[in-house]
């Protein structure tokens, strides 16, 4: 049964492997440059790829500072980001097209080119399509010029390289140049648009502001005529007069309280010591001695401080109108004040904005005509020399790459989907049996050649290993030397009649009797081997006593061996191999010869070789090197088990050494290797 191995990676072998397929990764690596060399120079077309590149001017210096409203680029990464967008914008890419008139070139415009082969099986098909409209012809003319344009930020600065692709070198420097002028232009463009906008906007502002201004300056106006106006300082002197009125009056009232007191003492007195302290009157003094005329001059008196009271109560009410006025002129003053104050303020913010938008209308239109874009171009594209694409030498490079990883896989494809055994150790490894021998091919035109060749070559590569054979299969039993050999393998063509020639040759060569059988009874291959003895009896002629067995066996001088073929007869193989007769026969012989070499069929064809094993004391099964397969090997040796005779030993044959050798298991040959080929003839 077979011996499970570890599953060990051997690169050594792995090496050798792809070493010895030199010839097969060459091929394929020159197959792979021819392939490579052909797409370059006939199927690829040439794309020459020109440069231009543009410069972000984040040092702009203005002529006229429009505190922002047409301020220049920044220098941060968003900003370089959204240049680069602008580049890439479709509406950029049309103004290309429309300058160069891409739309009339078929490289840009596939309407014009000549239909491809699939296009014309198509149409044959389905019909020619409808044109397409012109605004779809202009949006495949710019994707295809987005397409072979492509545009980069240079890191760490303000420098962006336009690329683009074509398969003319002018054209792809024209078009490249083209739209860093474009985008140049764009730039300039959009600062005239935006500071004619700006100017339309202020001079419909500034005709409004200066409507307003009139306005609020003639409401002004009109205030000051409808109105009698003080200044500032006429008011205060108004207050400052109404506040010496309030002061009189407050003494008059004063005057008039004590007037009126007075009044009261002289009208309630009535001794005339209190009238005259009360009068004091120089005059009303003297009359002291007469009643009435003292009487007549008090009442004078009286009268006087009543008409001084009357007059100063007509002071205070006069004083008191005065105030009354005062208060209402300064109040109706100051609510006027107020008025003009409001209409004037409004009238110099009028004339503030008005001033200030006409100072920008003016900046705006000075403007004009003095624009500078944000970018400018760094360096303009030049004509390439040379095509960007098919690189050739990248080509061929991956190419060679590609061939010799494609030649080494397919000879590790072929290592491991290879068909038999290279080795012996992969033989035992797969069975569990020991190989015996390992038998390389034999040269020869004919089977007999074939043992010319072994008999007159004895110190040959193939006769060393076979007896290294005969040495194995005499020693594969310590205790008891095999005496009855059995060959036999699991098909056809597997080189196990010569493998029992050869060794039924080397085993007479120790100076014993050996008898050689064709147990294959259908075939006769035996007779190839010994044309002259073909018509002769043989093996089924002996078992049914038609024949003696002296009558029957060949007997070569030059190999030293008896043969008994077999013969074609109408009896049935399996049923003939178990008779009776079969087994006397062989024990006949066992005491006749000292070995018996029997050549059987192969075990997977017809069941003989199974039947015959029982009485053999060894078994051996050639397997035909990098042909039988492992599963018919194992097939073959199951039948063996079944039958309760395991195979002895394997021989590994027809080996070819120099293809091993290629295969790198030089070192699997074993004694007729590379190593002893100074001891072979």
């Amino acid at each position: 049964m077979p011996v499970q191995s570890e599953d060990v990676i051997d690169f050594s072998r792995l090496a050798h492997v792809v070493i010895a397929g030199w010839r097969v990764i060459l091929g394929v690596l020159l197959v792979c440059l021819l392939a490579g060399a052909l797409y370059v120079g006939w199927l690829a077309c040439p794309i020459y790829t020109a440069v231009a590149s543009v410069v972000l001017d984040t040092r702009e210096a203005q002529i006229v500072d429009l505190d922002g409203m047409m301020s220049g680029l920044r220098g941060d990464s968003d900003t370089l980001n959204t240049e680069v967008q602008v580049l890439r914008s479709r509406e950029l890419a049309g103004t290309v097209v429309e300058a160069l008139d891409l739309q009339a070139d078929p490289e840009f415009n596939a309407a014009l080119r000549a239909p491809s082969v699939f296009a014309r099986i198509k149409q044959l098909v389905w019909g020619k399509p409808p044109p397409a409209p012109p605004a779809q012809i202009r949006a495949m003319v710019e994707s295809a010029l987005l397409d072979r344009m492509s545009v980069r930020a240079v890191p760490s600065s303000y420098v962006i390289d336009i690329s683009v692709r074509s398969e003319s070198a002018a054209k792809a420097a024209q078009i490249a140049n083209e739209v860093a002028q474009r985008y140049i232009f764009n730039q300039i463009d959009l600062k005239f648009r935006a500071t004619e906008q700006a100017t339309t906007w202020l001079a419909q502002r500034v005709s409004a502001l200066k409507s307003d201004l009139a306005r609020d300056e003639a409401a002004v106006k009109r205030f000051t005529a409808q109105t009698t106006l003080v200044s500032v300082e006429g008011l205060q002197s108004l207050e400052i007069q109404l506040k010496d009125i309030r002061a009189r009056i407050v003494q008059s009232r004063a005057a008039v309280a004590a007037a009126k007191a007075q009044l009261a003492r002289l009208s309630s007195a009535t001794r005339i010591e209190e009238r005259r302290a009360l009068a004091e009157d120089a005059e009303l003094s003297n009359l002291s001695g007469d009643a009435a005329a003292f009487a007549r001059r008090y009442a004078q008196v009286v009268t006087r401080a009543r008409q001084e009271v009357a007059r100063l109560e007509g002071q205070l009410g006069a004083l008191e109108r005065s105030e009354a006025q005062f208060d209402a002129q300064i109040a109706r003053q100051s609510d006027d004040m107020i008025a003009l104050q409001e209409l004037s303020r409004e009238a110099e913010a009028s004339r503030t904005l008005y001033a200030y938008f006409l100072s920008r209308l003016k900046e705006t239109s000075a403007q004009q005509g003095i624009h500078q874009a944000d970018s400018r171009i760094l360096s303009r594209a030049i004509v390439p020399l040379a095509p960007s694409t098919p690189r050739v030498g990248l080509i061929l490079g991956l190419a060679a790459v590609l061939g010799v990883l494609a030649g080494v896989a397919l000879v590790l494809i072929r290592e491991a989907t290879a068909r038999g055994f290279w080795t012996a150790q992969d033989l035992e490894a797969e069975t569990g049996i020991a190989v015996l021998g390992q038998i390389p091919v034999i040269a020869g035109r004919t089977r007999r050649a074939v043992l010319d060749y072994l008999a007159s070559h004895p110190s040959s590569a193939p006769m060393e290993a076979i007896r290294n054979l005969r040495t194995s299969v005499l020693m594969s039993d310590a205790e008891t030397k095999p005496q009855v050999i059995l060959s036999t393998s699991a098909l056809p063509e597997e080189g196990k009649t010569t493998n029992s020639l050869g060794l039924a040759m080397n085993l007479a060569g120790l100076g014993k009797s050996v008898l050689l059988i064709e147990g294959d009874i259908r075939r006769n291959m035996l007779g190839a081997y010994f044309p002259d003895a073909v018509g002769a009896c043989g093996l089924v002629s002996v078992l049914k006593g038609v024949a003696e067995i002296e009558d029957c066996l060949i007997r070569d001088p030059d190999l030293g061996i008896s043969a008994l073929m077999g013969e074609s007869a109408p009896v049935n193989a399996a049923d003939l191999f178990m008779s009776e007769a079969f087994h006397a026969f062989m024990a006949q012989m066992r005491a006749r010869f000292d070995y018996i070499v029997i050549d059987t069929p192969p075990v997977l064809v017809v069941p003989d070789a199974r039947i015959i094993a029982r009485h053999a004391d060894a078994v051996l099964f050639s397997v035909r090197w990098h042909a039988t397969g492992k599963a018919q090997v194992q097939q073959a040796l199951q039948l063996f088990e079944a039958v309760h005779r395991p195979v002895t030993g394997l021989i590994l044959s027809r080996i070819d050494p120099r293809r091993m050798r290629r295969r790198g298991y030089g070192a699997a040959l074993g004694g007729y290797g590379a190593y002893g080929a100074n001891y072979y003839e």
